[in-house]
Formats: structure tokens, C-alpha cells, sequence
């Protein structure tokens, strides 16, 4: 289709529905508009930004019919920040959003099109976020990066990361008498801060990341803030946009925090995978547990077990779990965690997925039931074969991302039947949206 509206121009429009990010979209003669900031429902003046052939993106101009769904957003960096995108439209419209999302990729990829249950939303969307990263700007300020860039955006109090993390980060960086790193040049100390947080403990792990192994005086920080149980330096020369490398110097305490979630104790690491949103997890794992409808009869596999929470929550129901991860550091964490919790059923295994499932299949260990809780990019062709080949009793997809989660259930379509997709909300006011899905054996 050619394009029919120009860069720099300005158009009124109907906003009749939402993209994938939250965005509203709108037609001009069926050329599709992506609106940033716009609700469904509006009619909104636009100025076009860019164009492509078979799509434009525009931003809002003047609001002409606002939708009841508009709300005064209560962050002052909101339209510059990359954090949340949802800040303007009421919370619950923002579940229903989410829930649409996932509906339409199930309509549009999926042969059984499934009613998606409600989105499990959180009672007090503020404050969630159980780990924060920092990036430290040239001019001295702590903050978080802008939309779609590495442009720093200074920080003036974020409603999702907590109050704690945000002034802990502010104190190192104002008793801060060293280089700050500068990513165009490569040179200077402090990269980034990053803050992970027990909230069922109150327990402290600050990791100040850098550009080299200098030592940090830590005795001001932990005077200042008595939870802090641990200090670490993650030193990180390489020049890349992943925060973390895999050199740890533990400063102070023993290098981990734990947290509860409810009746479990985890330890946690600098590098371990732990979901963000404690209240939420705990909503998650639950309802994985329950759809999982597990008896004592039952060999359950983990598969992306990180620190072994899910297992975890899972061994008290079943005879036997094995847990699959690929980073080291995570299923060290997970055996300490299955000692913590007097747990003797559940075996961790390092190694990838692909390879580690296949070859414990291959031994002659013979799951019924497993849960998978891929990365964003979902499951690997070795192991989705693999999960059709065992038959399983039920299979759940616990996913972080609706897109790659209809592609590998497409793949399934034929040996399972899929019961149910719940969305939870992990991720308050931003376009992320976790998903359970719960399949059962066709035959």
C-alpha cells in the first residue's frame, strides 16, 4: 500500500484500538497509524514522525475527545523515560489491555481460539520492582535511560523501583569521588548501581558496576543504610549494553540476600534470575501450581529453573523434580535453596536446555508433568519436539512475552490442547504481561 500521509504532518483521527507496546493505532484509508499516548476511543489531532510503507508512527498533538479512561500520570519523567508507558490510562484499563493483546495473538495464531482469562493485577502498583540498575550519567545523576536510546534521563522518583534502591543509588553517587564511565569514550569508574532487594526479608545486596577493579570504601553505605547485607563489585570493561559481567568482588557479607516467598526461602545472587515483582510472583507460582493439579504420583520437570523457585514450590506435591538451567551461579543457588527449605526430592542439573532435557529423557527418566519458563525468545525446536514425544499429562508455559509463546503453542497445537491462558501483571503500567498457559494430552 503507498503511503498516504506525510512525515511532519498533522491529521485528525479516531484511535480505534492498541498495538502491542500500549500505543493506539489508527487508520487513514486502512494505512495504520501507531498513536503514542493515545487511548482507544480518542479522536486526537497528530504530527507524523515516520513513515514506512506499510505502517507510520505518530505522536498526539491535541487531545479532541479524551477517553474515560485518561488519567493525570504521576511521574514528572513519564514522556521522557522508557520505563513505563502506561502511567496515563487507569490501572485496570491497563489489565484489560494486556488481556486483549494476548487475545488477539490468540485469534490470529492460533487454531483453538481460547477466551483468555482476566489479567491478575496487583493491588498497589507501586514501588514493585525488586531489583533496580542504574545507569549514572556524565553529569553526575542517577538515572534511567530514555526510550528506545542510551540517552540518560535523570531521575525524579520513579513509581515503580522502591524509595530505598532510589536513595541508596543517590548516596554512593553523592559520596562519589571517582570517574564516572562514559560509554562513547570507554574510559572512567562507576558504569552503573544496581540494588536487589528481599521484600520478605528486608535484606540489602547493592553492586556498584564498574569499569574496573577498584576498591569502594562501603563503610558511610552500610552506616547509612543498616540492610544493606551485602556490598559487590561487578567489575564490567567490556564495551557492551549488558550490565553485568560474570566477575563478582564481594566487598561485604557473603555475596547473597535471601527473600521469602511464601512459605520459601530463596538465596540470591548478583547474576541469579529472580522474578522483579514479589507480590505478583507469588500470585504466579501459585496459580502454576494450582493448574498444574500435582499428586504425589507424579515426576515433574523444571525447565529455565533459575534459583529453583517454581520446582520448589512444586515438591511437596510430587514424588520427584528435576530442574534444568544453564548459568552455573543459578543452580549452585538452587541446591543451597532446596537445603534452606529441608527440601530432599528435587535434583538441579546445569547445563542447556536443549541438551540437558534431551539427554535426561534419554536416561530413561520419564516426566509427566513440566513446566517451562523460557526467556523472552520461548522454547527451542529439540525441546518442543521433545515435549510432544513424552506425552505429557499437562504442560505448563509459564512466558514472558504473548508473541513467542503463540509460536510455540502452535507447535504443540497437535499433541496438546490448550485449557487456559491467564495473564498476570509482573510488570505494573508498562506493555509487559507474564502468561500462564495450561495444556493437557489430546489423546
Amino acid at each position: 500500500m503507498d503511503c498516504i500521509v506525510k512525515k511532519n504532518e498533522e491529521y485528525i483521527v479516531d484511535i480505534i484500538d492498541y498495538g502491542a507496546d500500549g500505543e493506539g493505532i489508527a487508520k487513514i484509508n486502512g494505512y495504520t497509524i501507531f498513536v503514542i499516548g493515545a487511548l482507544k476511543g480518542e479522536k486526537c489531532k497528530i504530527h507524523i514522525l515516520k513513515v514506512l510503507s506499510s505502517h507510520c508512527f505518530a505522536k498526539v498533538v491535541e487531545i479532541i475527545k479524551a477517553s474515560k479512561y485518561r488519567v493525570e500520570y504521576d511521574c514528572k519523567t513519564f514522556n521522557k523515560c522508557g520505563g513505563c508507558t502506561l502511567r496515563h490510562i487507569d490501572y485496570n484499563e491497563t489489565l484489560e489491555i494486556k488481556r486483549q493483546k494476548v487475545q488477539n495473538l490468540v485469534n490470529k495464531m492460533l487454531e483453538n481460539k481460547i477466551q483468555v482469562d482476566k489479567t491478575i493485577g496487583m493491588e498497589q502498583p507501586l514501588y514493585y520492582r525488586n531489583k533496580a540498575i542504574y545507569p549514572i550519567s556524565q553529569e553526575r545523576e542517577v538515572g534511567i535511560f530514555a526510550q528506545r536510546s542510551h540517552n540518560i534521563i535523570p531521575i525524579r522518583e520513579c513509581k515503580i523501583q522502591t524509595k530505598t534502591s532510589q536513595n541508596i543509588a543517590e548516596f554512593i553517587l553523592e559520596n562519589w569521588d571517582d570517574t564516572i564511565y562514559d560509554e562513547r569514550t570507554g574510559k572512567g569508574l562507576l558504569r552503573n548501581i544496581m540494588i536487589r532487594e528481599g521484600f520478605g526479608t528486608n535484606e540489602i545486596m547493592c553492586v556498584i558496576v564498574q569499569n574496573g577493579d577498584k576498591k569502594y570504601d562501603y563503610e558511610k553505605l552500610i552506616k547509612e543504610f543498616p540492610n544493606i547485607k551485602n556490598v559487590v563489585i561487578n567489575v564490567n570493561t567490556k564495551n557492551t549494553n549488558v550490565v553485568l559481567s560474570d566477575k563478582n568482588i564481594v566487598l561485604y557479607g557473603d555475596g547473597t540476600i535471601n527473600d521469602t516467598i511464601g512459605e520459601y526461602t530463596f538465596k540470591i545472587s548478583p547474576n541469579s534470575f529472580y522474578q522483579i515483582n514479589h507480590d505478583q510472583t507469588e500470585k504466579l507460582y501459585n496459580l502454576a501450581i494450582e493448574k498444574a493439579n500435582l499428586s504425589k504420583h507424579d515426576i515433574v520437570c523444571d525447565l529455565y529453573c533459575g534459583i529453583g523457585t517454581i520446582g520448589i514450590f512444586a515438591s511437596k506435591f510430587v514424588k520427584k523434580v528435576y530442574g534444568i538451567e544453564i548459568v552455573k551461579e543459578a543452580i549452585d543457588d538452587a541446591k543451597q535453596n532446596a537445603k534452606i527449605n529441608n527440601i530432599d526430592n528435587i535434583e538441579f542439573i546445569v547445563g542447556d536446555v536443549e541438551k540437558a532435557f534431551n539427554d535426561l529423557i534419554k536416561n530413561e527418566i520419564k516426566p509427566n508433568i513440566v513446566f517451562v519458563d523460557p526467556p523472552r525468545k520461548g522454547l527451542d525446536e529439540t525441546t518442543i519436539n521433545n515435549l510432544c514425544k513424552l506425552k505429557l499429562e499437562r504442560l505448563i508455559y509459564i512466558s514472558c512475552n504473548p508473541a513467542t509463546l503463540m509460536r510455540d503453542l502452535q507447535k504443540l497445537e497437535n499433541t496438546y490442547t490448550l485449557k487456559s491462558i491467564t495473564p498476570v501483571d509482573n510488570f505494573c503500567y508498562t506493555s509487559h504481561v507474564e502468561c500462564v498457559a495450561v495444556l493437557s494430552l489430546k489423546y
